[in-house]
């Protein structure tokens, strides 16, 4: 089965790849596909949370949101390293929910690993709209991961 993971360069989806790998059996995996999808005109920048300050700020000037979107695959891509099936690293231009879902219909993929809420401000309630997108046309099944839910803190009392 192909596998298809996805990347918006949040902590999330790089959560999402190391839930797959928790419970995937990798015999039954042939391939992944670790894909970042860039949109050509967007305002805002591909965000890059998963590499390091220092890398993102040294490649900023460099090569601008196919850079980060290339360290985002690199490094998703890295949770796949030792774990047995082939790993193909991609990046596309385009609507992020069209894109991965062509990707699974070119692919021929078994599954698709998107991460819910990832950049949104509500992402603990609400599930992501490239995520709905994706879990609603794709041509296979779709495993929505949501951050974990925040803990409470214990210890201090609500006001003193």
């Amino acid at each position: 089965m192909h596998v298809i993971v996805t990347t918006d360069g949040s902590k999330q989806s790089l959560a999402a790849a190391e839930h797959l790998k928790s419970f995937a059996d990798p015999e039954k995996v042939t391939a992944v596909s670790v894909l970042a999808v860039v949109r050509p005109l967007a305002a805002v920048a591909f965000a890059d949370d998963i590499t390091p300050a220092e890398r993102r700020r040294a490649d900023t000037e460099a090569g601008g949101f196919r850079a980060a979107a290339q360290r985002s695959v690199d490094a998703v891509a890295a949770v796949f390293d030792d774990w047995g099936p082939r790993v193909h690293k991609r990046i596309r231009s385009g609507s992020p929910a069209a894109e991965i879902i062509k990707a699974a219909e070119q692919y021929d993929a078994g599954l698709v690993v998107v991460a819910a809420g990832g950049r949104g401000i509500s992402d603990s309630v609400l599930v992501g709209s490239t995520a709905q997108r994706v879990q609603h046309y794709a041509p296979c099944p779709v495993l929505v991961v949501r951050p974990a839910r925040r803990r409470p803190r214990r210890g201090k009392a609500a006001g003193g």
